[in-house]
């Protein structure tokens, strides 16, 4: 496989991210919008979760496809930015056609941030206008690192941020990711500067160091946040036509990705997540064989994504970041 030429989840065709960020809030959200409505699924694994129409996703519901995903900042208040997404799209006429009301399928997850040293004295909820930014400013070119959801996000050692990376199989198929890494665990071995994700890394794409050179300690960092304050959100998408069913495969393969790129992962304390979103552009040649490769692809490009998000985030002032401290 080969990284895919803008190296973000908007390689795969028809799709569009928007972020919006509040400095002094310290916080933000970010938009992922098909120009279609496309198939979504959803994998939770962490402990914590904080989400909104997740129960739609499931197989067996009656709708199968979604208008966009929120991922947020904010915590249970950061929900808010999905309505805004939604309330956005109504007016451009999107939705799912219920008796001639449209009605936006908008699923969404947040991550908690409201520690950081923003202002949350708020007296009306800002997320709601930062999912309508997000939405009106979507297209094929984003901002990594500190900026929509990824903002105020942290890790146990180096601030978070927002990642995106994306790779073109053998096949022709594109597989995308767009993760915010706010995580209780470290995206680095030791103290750094190594990814844990460097096996996977692509042309240099966060900092090409390479494999740590000395063994990992065996002992787990003891958590630097308590039950809810850490979360890593995510998206993989392809261009592949895939059912909700295997798309929700897709998603779980995804958290491979999340397990080799944070130590720990998947802990009580996260709320890990991870959305799939499948355009249906390409028909599977092999269900089988190419399930079996966008899996793989999907849990690689999830591990790059994350070490992007965190090479690309800048502190101002919430936390050191990595090009401060190693750059």
């Amino acid at each position: 496989m080969k990284q895919g030429a803008r190296n973000l989840i908007t390689d795969v065709a028809g799709l569009r991210v928007g972020n919006a960020s509040d400095a002094a809030l310290r916080s933000g959200a970010t938009v992922l919008v098909g120009d279609r409505p496309f198939v979504a699924a959803v994998s939770v694994m962490g402990g914590a979760p904080g989400t909104r129409e997740t129960d739609l996703l499931a197989p067996e519901r009656l709708v199968q496809e979604v208008d966009a995903l929120v991922l947020s900042g904010g915590s249970a208040f950061g929900l808010d930015a999905c309505s805004g997404v939604a309330d956005g799209l109504r007016t451009l006429g999107r939705g799912f056609d219920v008796g001639g009301q449209r009605v936006p399928i908008v699923p969404g997850a947040i991550l908690f941030d409201l520690l950081n040293g923003g202002n949350k004295k708020w007296a009306r909820n800002p997320y709601y206008k930062l999912g309508l930014k997000a939405l009106e400013v979507a297209a094929a070119e984003f901002a990594l690192g500190t900026t929509g959801a990824g903002y105020g996000a942290t890790t146990a050692t180096l601030k978070g941020g927002l990642g995106s990376a994306s790779c073109v199989l053998p096949s022709g198929f594109t597989v995308g990711a767009l993760v915010a890494v706010n995580a209780l665990g470290s995206a680095v071995v030791g103290d750094g500067p190594w990814f844990w994700s460097a096996p996977w890394e692509m042309e240099g794409e966060f900092g090409g160091l390479g494999p740590c050179p000395a063994p990992a300690a065996p002992n787990a960092p003891l958590p630097g946040k308590r039950l809810g304050e850490a979360t890593t959100i995510a998206i993989i998408a392809t261009d592949a036509a895939l059912t909700q069913a295997q798309a929700t495969r897709l998603a779980v393969a995804a958290q491979d990705g999340m397990a080799r790129a944070l130590v720990p992962s998947h802990t009580l304390l996260d709320g890990d997540l991870v959305f799939a979103a499948a355009t249906g552009e390409r028909p599977l040649a092999d269900p089988v064989v190419d399930q079996f490769l966008l899996g793989h692809a999907a849990a690689v490009c999830l591990s790059r994504a994350i070490a992007r998000g965190v090479y690309e985030a800048r502190g101002l002032g919430m936390q050191a970041d990595w090009q401060g401290r190693f750059r």
